[in-house]
């Protein structure tokens, strides 16, 4: 459980240093989801949530 609190401690940080340097940009970024559609966001969404699947079992399973 401490792991996972550490991981999303992690995201918030990184998301909050994007907003905090780039603010403008990423105004821009989030402006163009609305023009994505949904199959390809959940598409998206799935191969985000496997390469992170992926890179927590390899570093658990210490290969």
């Amino acid at each position: 459980m401490k792991e996972l609190i550490i991981a999303f401690g992690l995201f918030l940080f990184i998301e909050g240093i994007f907003y905090a340097l780039f603010p403008s940009k990423m105004k821009s970024i989030l402006s163009k989801l609305k023009d994505i559609n949904e199959k390809q966001m959940r598409s998206g969404g799935f191969i985000f949530a496997l390469i992170g699947f992926i890179i927590i079992w390899y570093m658990k399973n210490d290969f």
